[in-house]
This record gives C-alpha cells, sequence and structure tokens, in this order.
C-alpha cells in the first residue's frame, strides 16, 4: 500500500473529521474533475469505518482545508490518496474499538463494530464515533498497520452495500442542476476577460491597441479597461455585456490587428524531420544490451533486423466545457481563487509568485468544471481572474474564455516520433529491443519552478521567463519515455529519449503523457511482426509472454480474447471493409494492466463498431471504474481518428469544432468493459491506462481491414489515401 502521502500529512485530523451532524468528515488533497474519486474516496472510507457511504461527508478540496497531495494526475487518486484515507479510517476505527473497550473494561476483541456503531455485549454498552473519539485522538499519528492490505482486499468485493452506493453527485448532474464553477454567482460579482495574442511573445500594435482601449471605455456597463504589457482586461457588470466585447476584440485579433505574432511553425507534412532537427537532451532510460555477455547474447547472424517509424501530430484538449474561475482580493492583500485546477496547492504557490506575497495569503478553492485530464487552461483562468480583481476595490471577479480562447491559449500536447528497431531470430522470437524517442518535454505545470508556470505571467510588462516543459521522473511514469520500455520478454532492450528543447508553442500534460504515443508504435510494431513471420497477433503476443513471472498480463490478453471472441483464424462472413485488432500495455510498466480489441470498417471513412477492454486491479467503484476505461478508450479513438492541432506563425489556427474535430456521439462503438478484480490485487489506477492499447488496436484494424499500415495519426481518410498512393510498404531489415 502507498503510503507517500502520509509522509507529509501524518495527523488523523488532516484526513477526517466530525461534521456538526455527527457524519465523518473526509478530507483530501485530489480533485474531482468529473471522473467521480471523490465518490471512489468515500467508498474507501465508508469500507474501513463500516459505515454507509452515506454518511461520509467528502469535503471538496481546498489549500485551506486539504492536505497537499500535489497534483490530480497518473492514475494515482486512488492509490495515493485512497491509500491514506483508508489508513485514516483504519486508525479511526481501531482507536475508538480500543477506547470502548478501556470504558467497558473488556479486550478489545470483545467489541465488534458494525454500521459505525461500536457494541459490547457482555456488559451491554453501545457507542457512536462521536462519542468515542476525543481531541486526542484527532491530533494522533496515524498508524498504518491497522488498514485492509493485500488478500484481504479480496473480502471487501463482495461488499455491494458500499460498493454499489450511488454517487450522490449523479442525479443533480443528470437534471442540470449541480452548481458547476461557471455556475456560480458571487454576491458583487463582476464580469472580466483578458485578451491575449495567439503566440507566447508578440509586439503591441500600439495604435491598434489605443483606439480599441478608448473604443471600451465609451461602451455601456464597461467598469474599466486594464492594460499591461501584452495583456487587454475588461471588465463588465454584465456577462452579456462582456460577450458581446470578446466578439468584438477577437474579431480585430484575426484580422492582424493589436499584436504582431511570429511564432515558427513545423512543417506539418514533416514533423518528424522537425523534431530530429531541433536541439536535444539525450538520455538513456533503459539499456539491458551491454549486459548479456558471452554465450548468452545473440549474433548478429542469428538475427534479422526489422524497423518502422511512427509519430503523432501536436494535439489539443478541446475540453468541451470552457475554463472558468472566481477571485477577489480582501482588504488585508489576502487573495481567493475557486478553480477547477488539477493542483491547488501548485497554483497557490504560483499565484503567489506572480503577485509577490506569500503562499499563505493565497487561498485556493476547487470546484468542480470541466475535466481535461491533463494541463489544459485552468490555472491560466485563474490568474486572468486573479489579475483583474485587483482592480475591483474587493469585488470578486469572473472570467470565464471563449471558446477561440479555449482551443488557442491551453496548452498543446507535444507531437511524438517514435523509431523501433528490433534484432528476430529466424523463427520470430524478439531478441533485442530498441526505443528511441523524440518530442518536447510533457510538462509545464504551475508549481514547479523557481518561476510562476502562468502564461499570464508571462506575457505582462514586468514578463517572467516562460517555463520549458520538462518530464516526470522515471519514478513516477517519466513524461514522453512513459511505456516506451516494451513489456514482453525480451533480453536486450534499449530505450533513448531525445527532448527536444524548443517550444514555438506552450506544451505539456494531457491524459497519460507519452504512453499514447509509444504504446501505438510499439503494438503497432508487434502486430507487424507477427503479420511478417506467419503469427495470429494474439499468440505472438502470448508467446513473449511465457517467461515473466508476471503472469497478469497474459490474464488479461487470454481475457480480452474470451470477450472479443478472437480465434487464430479471420472469420471469413464479414463485409468488405472489416477488421480487427489488439493491443495491450501495463500502464507506466508499473500501474494497470489493459488490453483492448476493435472492430471496424472502412468505408468512406474509418466506423468503429465494437471495442472491447479487459483491466486488471482491486476496484474500489466499479462503475466509475468503467466509465474512466470507456472515456479513456474513446478519447483515444478521438485522437486516432481525427484530432490535429493546425498551427500558423499568428498562433494555433484550430480554434473552432470545424478546424478540430473530435469524435461525435454519431461515431461511438458499442463498448464493453471487463474488470478482473479480487485475488488480493492492489487497485491501479483507470484513468489513463486504456489511452495507449486503444490507438494502437484501431491501427492493426486498418491494416487488416485494408492491408494498409497506419504509422502516423491522425487515421483520416486523407491520410489513408496519401499511404495508399505512396504504396505502403513493410518495415525494411
Amino acid at each position: 500500500m502507498n503510503t507517500e502521502s502520509l509522509k507529509a500529512n501524518p495527523l488523523l485530523r488532516q484526513w477526517l473529521g466530525l461534521g456538526p451532524a455527527g457524519q465523518i468528515q473526509a478530507f483530501s488533497g485530489k480533485v474531482d474533475l468529473g471522473q467521480g474519486i471523490s465518490h471512489a474516496l468515500r467508498l474507501i472510507v465508508a469500507e474501513e469505518l463500516r459505515l454507509p457511504a452515506t454518511q461520509i461527508d467528502m469535503v471538496p478540496a481546498s489549500t485551506r482545508l486539504s492536505p497537499d497531495e500535489g497534483v490530480t494526475s497518473g492514475s494515482l487518486s486512488v492509490q495515493h490518496s485512497g491509500a491514506a484515507l483508508r489508513c485514516a479510517a483504519a486508525h479511526l476505527r481501531e482507536a475508538c474499538r480500543l477506547q470502548m473497550a478501556q470504558r467497558c473494561g473488556v479486550g478489545i476483541d470483545a467489541v465488534h463494530c458494525d454500521n459505525g456503531l461500536f457494541t459490547v455485549p457482555d456488559p451491554a454498552s453501545s457507542a457512536t464515533y462521536s462519542e468515542l473519539a476525543d481531541r486526542t485522538l484527532w491530533d494522533s499519528v496515524i498508524n498504518t498497520a491497522h488498514a485492509v492490505t493485500g488478500n484481504d482486499l479480496q473480502s471487501l468485493d463482495s461488499s455491494p452495500s458500499v460498493k454499489y452506493a450511488v454517487r450522490p453527485d449523479m442525479v443533480a448532474k443528470v437534471f442540470g442542476e449541480f452548481e458547476f464553477i461557471q455556475d456560480r454567482v458571487m454576491t458583487g460579482m463582476c464580469h472580466g476577460m483578458v485578451f491575449r495574442p495567439g503566440t507566447l511573445t508578440a509586439t503591441v500594435i500600439e495604435s491598434d491597441m489605443l483606439t480599441l482601449q478608448n473604443n471600451l471605455q465609451k461602451r455601456a456597463g464597461v467598469l474599466k479597461v486594464v492594460r499591461d504589457g501584452l495583456l487587454l482586461g475588461v471588465l463588465t457588470e454584465s456577462e452579456s455585456a462582456l460577450t458581446r466585447i470578446a466578439q468584438m476584440v477577437e474579431e480585430d485579433a484575426a484580422k492582424g490587428k493589436l499584436w504582431c505574432c511570429r511564432a515558427e511553425v513545423p512543417n506539418p507534412d514533416d514533423l518528424p524531420g522537425w523534431l530530429k532537427s531541433q536541439a536535444l537532451e539525450t538520455t538513456v532510460v533503459v539499456n539491458t544490451l551491454q549486459a548479456i555477455e558471452g554465450a548468452d547474447k545473440p549474433t548478429e547472424t542469428e538475427m534479422q533486423r526489422v524497423s518502422a517509424a511512427y509519430h503523432r501530430p501536436f494535439l489539443q484538449h478541446a475540453s468541451i466545457g470552457l475554463c472558468c474561475a472566481l477571485a477577489v482580493w480582501r482588504e488585508d492583500q489576502r487573495l481567493e481563487v475557486w478553480s477547477h485546477s488539477q493542483g491547488i496547492f501548485n497554483l497557490r504557490r504560483d499565484l503567489a509568485l506572480a503577485f509577490e506575497i506569500a503562499p499563505e495569503q493565497v487561498q485556493v478553492a476547487h470546484v468542480e468544471g470541466a475535466g481535461c485530464y491533463g494541463h489544459n487552461g485552468a490555472d491560466d483562468v485563474a490568474f486572468d481572474a486573479a489579475w483583474l480583481a485587483q482592480h475591483t476595490a474587493g469585488r470578486p471577479v469572473r472570467v470565464q474564455w471563449t471558446r477561440l480562447a479555449e482551443l488557442a491559449h491551453a496548452p498543446l500536447a507535444p507531437a511524438m516520433l517514435v523509431h523501433i528497431e528490433a534484432g528476430i531470430s529466424p523463427e520470430g522470437q524478439l531478441l533485442e529491443w530498441t526505443q528511441s524517442v523524440w518530442s518536447q518535454g510533457h510538462g509545464t505545470r504551475p508549481g514547479r519552478g523557481k518561476t510562476p508556470a502562468l502564461l499570464g505571467a508571462w506575457q505582462t510588462a514586468n514578463a517572467l521567463p516562460v517555463t520549458m516543459a520538462v518530464n516526470a521522473a522515471m519514478a513516477v511514469g517519466g513524461g514522453s519515455e512513459r511505456n516506451a520500455q516494451p513489456p514482453y520478454d525480451i533480453a536486450c532492450v534499449k530505450v533513448l529519449n531525445h527532448r527536444v528543447l524548443n517550444m514555438p508553442f506552450r506544451v505539456s500534460a494531457m491524459r497519460a503523457l507519452g504512453a499514447p504515443a509509444n504504446v501505438f508504435a510499439a503494438e503497432s510494431f508487434m502486430d507487424e511482426l507477427a503479420h511478417r513471420y506467419g503469427k495470429d497477433p494474439l499468440a505472438f503476443r502470448l508467446d513473449h509472454l511465457s517467461g515473466t513471472a508476471d503472469v497478469r498480463a497474459a490474464e488479461v490478453l487470454q481475457k480480452l480474447a474470451v470477450m472479443a471472441g478472437w480465434t487464430s483464424t479471420r472469420p471469413g462472413n464479414k463485409p468488405e471493409g472489416w477488421g480487427r485488432g489488439l493491443a495491450y500495455a501495463r500502464y507506466k510498466n508499473m500501474g494497470a494492466y489493459c488490453a483492448v480489441a476493435v472492430e471496424l470498417v472502412v468505408a468512406e471513412k474509418i466506423r468503429l463498431k465494437r471495442l472491447w477492454v479487459a483491466d486488471l486491479g482491486h476496484v474500489v467503484d466499479p462503475q466509475g471504474a468503467v466509465n474512466q476505461l470507456e472515456g479513456g478508450a474513446l478519447q483515444s479513438a478521438s485522437w486516432a481518428l481525427c484530432e490535429s492541432a493546425q498551427l500558423s506563425p499568428q498562433g494555433i489556427a484550430s480554434s473552432d469544432w470545424t478546424s478540430y474535430p473530435i469524435l461525435k456521439f454519431s461515431d461511438m462503438p458499442l463498448v464493453e468493459v471487463s474488470l478482473m478484480t479480487g485475488q488480493g490485487r492492489p487497485s491501479l489506477g483507470a484513468g489513463e491506462c486504456s489511452s495507449g492499447p486503444t490507438g494502437a488496436a484501431i491501427a492493426n484494424a486498418i491494416f487488416d481491414a485494408m492491408g494498409v499500415r497506419m504509422r502516423h495519426m491522425p487515421f483520416t481518410p486523407e491520410n489513408m489515401l496519401k499511404i495508399l498512393h505512396a504504396d505502403s510498404t513493410p518495415p525494411h531489415h
């Protein structure tokens, strides 16, 4: 069990408390992005406290009340916050049992806890948590020894009263009654918007800007117009007045007025060439090629060399819900912010740096908004609100980005190139594998550098330096090198990561970071090798998992085969253009195991028909886990089939749904998910593990249908025609 979060937050009161009506309050530093993590954490606390889930109150995260658990990312909420809350709840339960035993003069084994009531049969007595927990207990250091771990988790799988408790937010969300941050109204609130150039740096066209400022000041409903460096801020009494102003300003900017922008634009037809031509920082992620010497090391004459390259374009978050934040400055120079940021403590730190105040003077409260599974504009819009609130004399300011701002100013996911070279025996056994990755870093999130990583702070008159994208440490899964190490039995493996040290457009974290591109490459390559040596793609993978002590990977693939009705012979009764494909990965090489199979038909475009997902790990909330796996697979399908950011010297050109299409409801396939729970397996996180295998499975299904190998995303009809015209060739050797 991972107890990392307890090291910095060891006290019981940092995780649990008593509400005014005697209910248990639970605190977490992980925020709910719509993925339902607050409900999963509620179920964990309820399990340990032997209470109905309805009696657990998950307190919304804030820097004032919650433990600092960094950023909600990496599919780690259940492992980190869930483990901490499990330990805290078990500590509370056992401490209350001991208190009850001492009160009744019996041994602790004579005290039973059921439905939140501690009872002793002789002498007959009972008490609740609120009656047994005193102040000393809340200040105690959590003892982790009482929490359910290992094989004992299996006993919790059959607890339907807790496991299938209804999410308390679901009914309100279905009927449109839930208050998201976009719906929040505060007393005295005014509305604001910040306009900026489409590029990270630019030059203001002063004559145009002054004319616009004068015109805006005269408009009805305008409270104030603020100018600072590249930023133009407008404050109004009503949202409707601001909407009309936004349309006018954005039209002027589109005509080349206001700012002179000039950014380096990578050639969209040669992204691999651009990535490889930049200044690079190369690291060796793993290298076992030199570890095997003597008779055990394969000779060149024993191997055939095969290689191929795969790449994906820059991607956009394309959040359907617009980024929004509220902020107010109090008289004592305290800043209060309401945000749907994924890292409220990191945001607090960078806001403090940006406005030159102490972190203790900033309070950030999380309010649910648009989930994005990555670094979108939530932190930036919080800066915008705080920056404008300096000019409202204590009135709260609400800022919501426009659709254009949402698509044009949020960070991109980096383009990636992955080259794989393998050495294979004449029988088709993999002996060597070298995977080389070219990509910018996958992180410019706030809270991790000496200066703030907030877009607005880079564009004021006293602009702070633009933060260069970096990769997370491999200990937490890495960034562009995430899942670059193959999960199969290969004696000699080498992984090189080439970080691109140029960032003409801001890039940062998107769901699963580099894993989707690396798994797309590796699992496409495995499929190519299977066909090359006349083997069934499933059997080829299983052959390369037979030597591992970890049998779970094979179990997941075998389960997938049963779900999808996979046979070694391709069915002959299918329509023209029908194809199937599969792919497998263990997320981060240490997280959830996930295999995906796809059925599709290639007609005027690629149409997904069915999608199967098999996942492994202890499941706290089955419905939530299924939602996560489905969502990850469908977002990955959207990346694979239609998404590609369009860039221009003036900024991101794909700033509406026409220029940046995403998968529609009418494109959705039937999705079937299997949760392989029980057997004492720990929770491994479901939010990102299906993102990698899905794109690869689609690529492999296209090859099965058409004999065309798609080695770069997206798999649009236009890109497929290019490959057909170029007469697609197999990997060379």
